[in-house]
C-alpha cells in the first residue's frame, strides 16, 4: 500500500506527463478536522495564507478569490474536491500565466495526535524562478498554518516574512 498515492513518483526517463510540480509535506501537531477546516473553508485560509481577502463559497464547483494587496484577485480558484477525510484541491482558473491550469492538492493523513500536509502544486508548463520563488512561498506559508493550529497565531499577508 502506498502511503501518499496521489505523490506517485515520476520516473525520470518518462517523456508523458513530465510537467514540474512544487511538493511540500508539514507535520501539523493538530487533528485533521482541525487541518481540514484550516484549508477547506475562507475563514480558514484566511488565517494563515491572506488576511486581505479570501471570497466566495468553498464548495465543490464553486470559485474562491484571493486578494493579496490589489482590488484584483491574485488568483482564482475552482474548488474540485472537498472530503473530510482528508482532501482538498483546486484548479488554478484565473491568476499569474504560470498558475492558470496548475492543480492545487492537500493530503491530509492523521498519525497519532498530528496531521501530515503533504500538498502539492502540480503541472506547472516550465520550471522558472517564478514556480521557485512560488515554491519558497507556499513553505512559508504552510509553516504559518503550522504555528496557526498549534499556537493560535498564523503569519497570512500582509503580516508575512517579505522574501
Amino acid at each position: 500500500m502506498v502511503a501518499y498515492p496521489r505523490f506517485a513518483v515520476r520516473s525520470a526517463n518518462s517523456k508523458e506527463n513530465c510537467m514540474p510540480d512544487i511538493r511540500h509535506r508539514v507535520v501539523i501537531s493538530a487533528p485533521l478536522n482541525d487541518v481540514y477546516e484550516a484549508v477547506a473553508t475562507t475563514e480558514g485560509i484566511s488565517q494563515w495564507w491572506t488576511r486581505d481577502g479570501v471570497r466566495g463559497d468553498s464548495s465543490e464547483g464553486s470559485k474562491v478569490e484571493f486578494y493579496f494587496g490589489s482590488p484584483e484577485p491574485a488568483a482564482i480558484m475552482e474548488v474540485t474536491e472537498l472530503n473530510p477525510e482528508g482532501h482538498v484541491s483546486w484548479n488554478c482558473v484565473e491568476g499569474a500565466d504560470e498558475w492558470v491550469g496548475t492543480k492545487l492538492a492537500f493530503d491530509l493523513t492523521a498519525k497519532d495526535d498530528e496531521t501530515v500536509v503533504m500538498f502539492s502544486h502540480a503541472d506547472w508548463r516550465d520550471p522558472s524562478e517564478f514556480m521557485a520563488h512560488c515554491s519558497a512561498r507556499w513553505a512559508y506559508f504552510l509553516f504559518s498554518m503550522k504555528s496557526l493550529l498549534e499556537t493560535g497565531k498564523g503569519t497570512p499577508f500582509p503580516e508575512d516574512l517579505k522574501f
